[in-house]
């Protein structure tokens, strides 16, 4: 990519998010730069309303997240999208009436990149739901769904790639699809903010990690670190 490192960084800024009068984020503040970058914690502190907050579906009533030189906060969850966020929710969350195919040819957003992810790419990429290209993507396994999930998103033609529990639910075989699909995303410049329970699967992606803790994040720092302090495991994430 050509462009301004400065500019393609995301900042998060002591946003505050509340569903109704429940006050989820209370001044949480990150970054996204290259690479992945993961953000842990217990249940229950923050983590998927982050992710809801960055792509503008449920958007912050404080602070600020800047992205390539603007301020998200304000913007619809389709401009965001436009600007190089891609999104893999909790769950997948497909819609049981469009086939494979309808999931991606309807998501696609040609960006005029070099290496630009089509619906073709991603049945190279996943050849598994290529050969289920016609069928509903509810009638796929679990594994298949989130591949499509990340097609959906690929397809997009994201700078930054957000990954909302991707094992979740998966056996591990599907879980090792998913890392591997990850890894090579990663190498292709793609950055990663990835939302993750398992341990494991974020240890294999991550360079840098945030912890959240009540809606803050309480700590930061390189993962190979933070997985060295068996203290910082068990407080905050009881392991």
């Amino acid at each position: 990519m050509n462009q301004n490192p400065e500019i393609m960084k995301m900042v998060v800024s002591n946003i505050h998010t509340y569903y109704g009068d429940a006050h989820i984020l209370q001044g949480c503040s990150i970054e996204v730069e290259s690479g992945c970058v993961a953000v842990l914690g217990r249940n229950g502190m923050g983590k998927t309303t982050l992710m809801r907050s960055l792509m503008g579906l449920t958007p912050p009533k404080e602070g600020s997240i800047q992205y390539k030189g603007m301020e998200l906060i304000g913007k619809a969850p389709y401009e965001i999208s436009n600007l190089g966020l891609g999104y893999v929710p909790q769950g997948r969350k497909l819609f049981p009436s469009l086939s494979v195919e309808e999931h991606l040819t309807l998501h696609y957003k040609k960006r005029n990149k070099q290496d630009e992810w089509t619906p073709k790419r991603v049945f190279e990429l996943f050849p598994e739901i290529a050969r289920r290209r016609k069928i509903s993507g509810a009638r796929l396994s679990g594994g298949e769904q989130q591949m499509l999930a990340i097609g959906r998103a690929l397809v997009t033609n994201p700078d930054i790639l957000l990954l909302d529990e991707p094992s979740e639910g998966l056996a591990p075989i599907a879980i090792d699809r998913v890392v591997e699909t990850c890894k090579e995303l990663i190498k292709s410049k793609i950055s990663v903010l990835i939302v993750e329970q398992n341990f494991h699967v974020a240890e294999s992606l991550a360079d840098y990690v945030y912890i959240l803790d009540k809606g803050r994040a309480v700590y930061s720092g390189y993962f190979e670190d933070f997985k060295k302090d068996p203290t910082l495991r068990l407080r905050y994430l009881g392991i």
